[in-house]
Protein backbone atom coordinates (compact mmCIF):
# COMPACT_ATOMS: atom_id res chain seq x y z
CA UNK A 1 0.00 0.00 0.00
CA UNK A 2 1.10 3.55 -0.69
CA UNK A 3 2.39 5.51 2.28
CA UNK A 4 1.85 8.84 0.58
CA UNK A 5 -0.12 11.38 2.60
CA UNK A 6 -2.61 13.43 0.58
CA UNK A 7 -4.11 16.39 2.40
CA UNK A 8 -6.81 18.77 1.19
CA UNK A 9 -6.42 22.42 2.25
CA UNK A 10 -9.29 24.91 2.36
CA UNK A 11 -8.90 28.69 2.71
CA UNK A 12 -12.07 30.84 2.79
CA UNK A 13 -11.33 33.49 5.42
CA UNK A 14 -11.31 36.39 2.94
CA UNK A 15 -12.60 37.03 -0.58
CA UNK A 16 -10.09 34.46 -1.85
CA UNK A 17 -11.73 31.04 -2.21
CA UNK A 18 -8.69 28.79 -2.31
CA UNK A 19 -8.32 24.99 -2.37
CA UNK A 20 -5.13 22.97 -2.61
CA UNK A 21 -3.96 19.37 -2.41
CA UNK A 22 -0.57 18.35 -1.09
CA UNK A 23 1.37 15.12 -1.23
CA UNK A 24 3.61 14.55 1.78
CA UNK A 25 3.51 18.26 2.55
CA UNK A 26 4.31 19.50 -0.96
CA UNK A 27 1.71 21.31 -3.03
CA UNK A 28 0.69 19.39 -6.14
CA UNK A 29 -2.32 21.43 -7.27
CA UNK A 30 -4.24 24.58 -6.36
CA UNK A 31 -7.33 26.40 -7.55
CA UNK A 32 -8.50 29.76 -6.26
CA UNK A 33 -10.71 32.70 -7.12
CA UNK A 34 -10.34 36.05 -5.40
CA UNK A 35 -13.84 37.39 -5.98
CA UNK A 36 -15.01 40.49 -4.14
CA UNK A 37 -18.54 39.06 -4.15
CA UNK A 38 -17.42 36.03 -2.11
CA UNK A 39 -17.84 33.04 -4.44
CA UNK A 40 -17.24 30.48 -1.71
CA UNK A 41 -20.72 28.95 -1.53
CA UNK A 42 -20.81 28.44 -5.29
CA UNK A 43 -17.16 27.56 -5.91
CA UNK A 44 -15.77 25.59 -2.99
CA UNK A 45 -17.22 22.16 -3.73
CA UNK A 46 -16.64 22.63 -7.46
CA UNK A 47 -12.97 23.43 -6.85
CA UNK A 48 -12.54 20.36 -4.65
CA UNK A 49 -14.09 18.06 -7.25
CA UNK A 50 -12.02 19.57 -10.06
CA UNK A 51 -8.72 19.19 -8.22
CA UNK A 52 -9.44 15.58 -7.32
CA UNK A 53 -10.57 14.68 -10.85
CA UNK A 54 -7.67 16.48 -12.55
CA UNK A 55 -5.17 14.60 -10.39
CA UNK A 56 -6.88 11.20 -10.55
CA UNK A 57 -7.58 11.22 -6.84
CA UNK A 58 -10.65 10.27 -4.86
CA UNK A 59 -11.94 11.60 -1.55
CA UNK A 60 -11.13 8.20 -0.04
CA UNK A 61 -7.42 8.77 -0.75
CA UNK A 62 -7.31 11.85 1.48
CA UNK A 63 -5.59 11.35 4.84
CA UNK A 64 -6.90 14.57 6.37
CA UNK A 65 -8.22 18.05 5.74
CA UNK A 66 -6.52 21.32 6.64
CA UNK A 67 -8.72 24.34 7.32
CA UNK A 68 -7.81 27.99 7.73
CA UNK A 69 -9.57 28.62 11.03
CA UNK A 70 -9.58 32.43 11.14
CA UNK A 71 -9.80 35.19 12.04
CA UNK A 72 -11.50 36.61 8.98
CA UNK A 73 -14.88 36.84 7.30
CA UNK A 74 -17.64 35.31 9.39
CA UNK A 75 -19.50 33.94 6.38
CA UNK A 76 -16.37 32.75 4.60
CA UNK A 77 -15.04 30.93 7.66
CA UNK A 78 -18.41 29.32 8.33
CA UNK A 79 -18.62 27.94 4.79
CA UNK A 80 -15.06 26.61 4.80
CA UNK A 81 -15.25 25.04 8.24
CA UNK A 82 -18.66 23.47 7.59
CA UNK A 83 -17.33 21.86 4.41
CA UNK A 84 -14.16 20.60 6.09
CA UNK A 85 -16.03 19.17 9.07
CA UNK A 86 -18.58 17.46 6.84
CA UNK A 87 -15.91 15.76 4.76
CA UNK A 88 -13.90 14.73 7.82
CA UNK A 89 -16.98 13.21 9.40
CA UNK A 90 -18.05 11.26 6.31
CA UNK A 91 -14.53 10.08 5.47
CA UNK A 92 -13.52 9.51 9.11
CA UNK A 93 -10.28 11.46 8.68
CA UNK A 94 -8.67 14.09 10.93
CA UNK A 95 -9.25 17.83 10.81
CA UNK A 96 -6.19 20.10 11.09
CA UNK A 97 -6.70 23.81 11.83
CA UNK A 98 -4.21 26.59 11.04
CA UNK A 99 -4.40 30.19 12.21
CA UNK A 100 -5.12 32.33 9.15
CA UNK A 101 -2.67 35.08 10.12
CA UNK A 102 0.06 32.52 10.67
CA UNK A 103 -0.41 31.06 7.20
CA UNK A 104 -0.56 34.56 5.67
CA UNK A 105 2.77 35.40 7.32
CA UNK A 106 4.30 32.41 5.52
CA UNK A 107 3.81 34.23 2.22
CA UNK A 108 6.86 36.24 3.29
CA UNK A 109 10.04 34.19 3.08
CA UNK A 110 13.17 36.10 3.97
CA UNK A 111 16.41 35.64 5.87
CA UNK A 112 16.43 39.30 6.83
CA UNK A 113 15.98 40.00 10.52
CA UNK A 114 12.56 41.61 10.43
CA UNK A 115 9.05 41.42 11.81
CA UNK A 116 6.26 40.05 9.63
CA UNK A 117 2.90 41.60 10.50
CA UNK A 118 -0.17 40.22 8.71
CA UNK A 119 -3.32 42.35 8.73
CA UNK A 120 -6.81 41.27 7.70
CA UNK A 121 -9.50 43.86 7.15
CA UNK A 122 -12.15 44.14 9.86
CA UNK A 123 -14.27 47.33 10.06
CA UNK A 124 -13.32 50.96 9.56
CA UNK A 125 -9.74 51.34 10.85
CA UNK A 126 -9.75 47.96 12.60
CA UNK A 127 -7.77 44.90 11.54
CA UNK A 128 -7.06 41.39 12.77
CA UNK A 129 -3.33 41.16 13.25
CA UNK A 130 -0.39 39.40 14.88
CA UNK A 131 3.41 39.67 14.82
CA UNK A 132 5.92 37.03 13.69
CA UNK A 133 9.68 37.00 13.28
CA UNK A 134 11.31 36.11 9.97
CA UNK A 135 11.23 32.42 10.98
CA UNK A 136 7.45 32.73 11.50
CA UNK A 137 7.66 32.31 15.26
CA UNK A 138 4.93 34.17 17.13
CA UNK A 139 6.05 37.44 18.74
CA UNK A 140 2.59 38.86 19.46
CA UNK A 141 -0.59 36.79 19.51
CA UNK A 142 -3.62 37.36 17.29
CA UNK A 143 -5.78 40.33 18.23
CA UNK A 144 -8.17 42.94 16.86
CA UNK A 145 -6.53 46.35 16.63
CA UNK A 146 -7.80 49.81 15.77
CA UNK A 147 -5.00 51.38 13.75
CA UNK A 148 -3.52 54.83 14.19
CA UNK A 149 -0.19 56.43 13.29
CA UNK A 150 1.41 55.13 16.51
CA UNK A 151 0.50 51.47 15.91
CA UNK A 152 3.60 49.25 16.05
CA UNK A 153 5.76 52.32 16.58
CA UNK A 154 8.01 50.52 19.08
CA UNK A 155 8.59 47.57 16.76
CA UNK A 156 9.23 49.87 13.81
CA UNK A 157 11.93 51.65 15.80
CA UNK A 158 13.58 48.28 16.45
CA UNK A 159 13.83 46.73 12.98
CA UNK A 160 12.22 46.53 9.57
CA UNK A 161 8.56 45.48 9.54
CA UNK A 162 6.77 43.91 6.59
CA UNK A 163 3.00 44.44 6.69
CA UNK A 164 1.00 42.01 4.57
CA UNK A 165 -2.67 41.45 3.84
CA UNK A 166 -5.86 43.13 2.73
CA UNK A 167 -5.94 45.29 5.86
CA UNK A 168 -2.55 46.86 5.19
CA UNK A 169 -3.87 49.62 2.92
CA UNK A 170 -5.50 51.23 5.97
CA UNK A 171 -2.22 51.35 7.84
CA UNK A 172 -0.27 52.59 4.84
CA UNK A 173 -2.43 55.72 4.87
CA UNK A 174 -1.31 56.69 8.39
CA UNK A 175 2.18 55.16 8.69
CA UNK A 176 5.20 56.82 7.06
CA UNK A 177 7.92 55.14 9.13
CA UNK A 178 11.03 54.37 7.05
CA UNK A 179 11.24 50.83 8.47
CA UNK A 180 7.79 49.91 7.19
CA UNK A 181 7.10 48.11 3.92
CA UNK A 182 3.62 47.24 2.70
CA UNK A 183 2.24 44.33 0.69
CA UNK A 184 -1.39 45.33 0.24
CA UNK A 185 -2.47 42.89 -2.47
CA UNK A 186 -1.67 39.63 -0.67
CA UNK A 187 -4.45 37.32 0.52
CA UNK A 188 -4.38 34.08 2.52
CA UNK A 189 -4.05 31.07 0.23
CA UNK A 190 -4.46 27.33 0.71
CA UNK A 191 -0.91 26.90 -0.61
CA UNK A 192 0.66 28.04 2.67
CA UNK A 193 -1.62 25.70 4.62
CA UNK A 194 -0.05 22.61 3.06
CA UNK A 195 3.35 22.53 4.74
CA UNK A 196 2.06 23.90 8.06
CA UNK A 197 -0.80 21.41 8.11
CA UNK A 198 1.41 18.48 7.17
CA UNK A 199 3.68 19.19 10.15
CA UNK A 200 0.62 19.24 12.41
CA UNK A 201 -0.63 16.03 10.81
CA UNK A 202 2.64 14.25 11.60
CA UNK A 203 2.40 15.49 15.20
CA UNK A 204 -1.25 14.35 15.39
CA UNK A 205 -2.41 17.88 16.24
CA UNK A 206 -6.02 17.19 15.32
CA UNK A 207 -9.26 19.00 16.12
CA UNK A 208 -12.43 17.52 17.56
CA UNK A 209 -14.59 17.43 14.43
CA UNK A 210 -17.85 17.50 16.37
CA UNK A 211 -17.03 20.59 18.44
CA UNK A 212 -14.58 22.59 16.35
CA UNK A 213 -15.64 26.17 15.56
CA UNK A 214 -13.93 28.88 13.50
CA UNK A 215 -11.76 31.41 15.30
CA UNK A 216 -13.99 34.43 14.72
CA UNK A 217 -12.06 36.53 17.30
CA UNK A 218 -15.04 38.88 17.55
CA UNK A 219 -18.75 38.20 17.80
CA UNK A 220 -20.63 38.46 14.54
CA UNK A 221 -22.76 41.58 14.32
CA UNK A 222 -25.56 41.56 11.77
CA UNK A 223 -26.24 44.93 10.20
CA UNK A 224 -29.92 45.62 9.61
CA UNK A 225 -30.78 47.00 6.23
CA UNK A 226 -32.43 50.38 6.10
CA UNK A 227 -35.99 50.39 4.82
Amino acid sequence: MSTDIFLLSIETSTTNCSVSISKNGRTITTKEDNNAKYSHAESLHVFIEELLDNNSLSLQQLSGIIISKGPGSYTGLRIGVSTAKGLCYVLNIPLIAVNTLHSLAHRITTKSNCYIIPMLDARRMEVYTAVYDNDHNTIEETKALVLDKMSYYTLLNTKNCVFIGNGVAKFKEVCNHPNASFKTQEFPSAIELNAIGFAKFKNKEFEDVAYFEPFYLKDFIAIKSKK
